[in-house]
């Protein structure tokens, strides 16, 4: 854009990754803002142990501010503190007083003032709303000047409008390429496969069938899982389970395996279009990726040259059986050339400042979908 924005943020954490798989979405897209001119503040409650676990100290692209979520006049008070700025953001699952903040927020709406709901997880969301005639963000919807999603593709907007939103549009998942790159490979992550990822609900059972039962299926291979909640599920003697992986060690852990596994939550895999950071990150570090299948990968990397797709488990191991290391180079290096061509976070800050120019006219046009 050509003004340079104010611009507050409202989300779970832009300092922890603990617990919180929007971290590197946040780090990505606020960056290359704050690369663009515009000025950030990112708030933060103090919740979940996060502050704990830093992985990164306050950085001098966004002021943090951590607020005490102990008691509604708190988060207030904080809200408040955004008053008068060009753009205010509430992402989708901050974790602490969500429905207060959604509402409160609001309420800075102003002549000079956009207020944006980004939704970093809109399957769970929509799922939430379509289930609950009385959920109350439903009421929420339509008041917000415009819906980003971090991925979903038609099926979402599509979603998204159903419920009243003005405009909704994906701003997809991307390559940071100042954070993550190849590195040396450590012997710590070294594997045939390695998969990185909090157990969840949504997700344990396809671990189960695209990790953990081809690593059973296959005990002279040797996997490695890595993410937050796996300590007290047994695993089999061929899967080293490496615990929270932290940011710093993420280029390792993608570099050093034969080839790195992404698997989909249920419900993303169900709306497609919807790229994990986690398959950003290992092309960016030029890993061999094998992800499992979902509508709109070809929109990111090319089946079969850029990335391998499979349908089920036995499709996992027989990527794996026929895959050499120099076959493993050759993918993902094919990857990493795409994504820093056509899928960095600075082109998405690019498509996102294309369309704060455009808000006259919103209402009047249709929405559309763009990567890049």
């Amino acid at each position: 854009m050509k003004s340079r924005l104010k611009i507050a943020f409202f989300g779970s954490s832009l300092v922890s990754a603990y617990w919180n798989g929007a971290a590197t979405y946040y780090r990505g897209i606020l960056r290359a803002l704050a690369d663009h001119g515009h000025e950030i503040t990112f708030y933060e409650p103090n919740a979940y142990d996060r502050q704990a676990h830093r992985d990164i100290p306050d950085p001098d692209w966004a002021k943090v501010v951590v607020y005490s979520a102990d008691t509604a006049a708190d988060v207030l008070a904080t809200v408040e503190q955004a008053r008068g700025v060009d753009l205010v953001v509430k992402a989708s699952g901050v974790g602490a007083h969500d429905e207060l903040l959604e509402a409160a927020v609001l309420e800075l709406k102003g002549p000079r003032t956009l207020v944006v709901f980004w939704d970093v997880d809109a399957p769970v969301t929509l799922d939430r709303m379509g289930n609950d005639p009385g959920d109350s963000f439903r009421a929420q919807v339509p008041r917000f000047d415009l819906v980003l999603t971090y991925g979903g593709g038609q099926p979402v907007i599509e979603a998204y409008e159903s419920f009243g939103a003005a405009r909704c549009v994906p701003i997809y998942n991307a390559l940071d390429p100042h954070v993550h790159f190849p590195v040396p490979p450590e012997t710590r992550f070294a594997s045939d496969l390695a998969f990185l990822g909090n157990r969840l609900p949504d997700r344990e059972q396809r671990v189960e069938e695209f990790f953990i039962d081809v690593a059973e299926a296959l005990p002279a291979r040797r996997f490695l899982l890595g993410g937050s909640g796996w300590g007290d599920r047994a695993l089999p003697d061929n899967v080293t389970y490496a615990g929270h992986v932290y940011t710093k060690d993420h280029n390792a852990f993608n570099s050093s395996p034969l080839a790195v596994l992404n698997i989909n939550r249920e419900s993303m895999a169900r709306y497609g279009f919807s790229p994990p950071t986690r398959v950003f990150e290992a092309a960016g570090a030029g890993a061999c990726l094998i992800t499992d299948a979902w509508d709109g990968i070809e929109l990111f990397l090319e089946p079969g040259m850029e990335v391998l797709v499979a349908r089920n488990g036995a499709e996992v191991a027989a990527h794996l059986e026929s895959l050499t290391p120099a076959k493993a180079r050759i993918i993902g290096a094919a990857a990493m050339k795409r994504i820093r061509a056509e899928h960095t976070y600075d082109r998405r800050v690019v498509q996102l400042e294309q369309l704060l120019e455009g808000r006259d006219a919103w209402r009047a046009e249709p929405a559309e979908v763009k990567v890049g």
